[in-house]
């Protein structure tokens, strides 16, 4: 929460934070039964790959998110200088995109008048 724009709201049954709107870190507390003690983050492109493999017993990914690249991280196996760098990288990843701008009203039906 020591982060700008940071919001805790539950989603899905789980501490989820947020910045713009948007996903940044979700804690899972033994999910469906996984064993995991966890938070999930995003992590830079082709990153996932190279952490799980590095250190499996720490990292693994995680279901749903894990095939847009997110990374789940095992909380007793990270010292909290580490887990702070990655929530910090994931806040920045995901704070500097702008949301998706919703159309206005009508805005569709007047792109079509337009184009005719």
């Amino acid at each position: 929460m020591a982060l700008w724009g940071a919001e805790e709201k539950l989603s899905h049954g789980a501490p989820t934070f947020f910045v713009n709107g948007r996903v940044f870190t979700m804690f899972v507390d033994n999910h469906h039964h996984d064993g995991h003690i966890a938070v999930w983050v995003p992590a830079p492109a082709g990153a996932q790959a190279v952490m799980i493999e590095e250190a499996p017993e720490r990292y693994f990914r995680p279901p749903y998110v894990g095939g847009a690249g997110w990374v789940g991280i095992e909380l007793p196996r990270i010292g909290d200088e580490e887990l702070a760098a990655h929530i910090h990288q994931a806040w920045k990843m995901i704070g500097q995109k702008k949301p998706a701008a919703r159309p206005r009203a009508g805005a569709k039906k007047a792109e079509r008048a337009r184009a005719k």
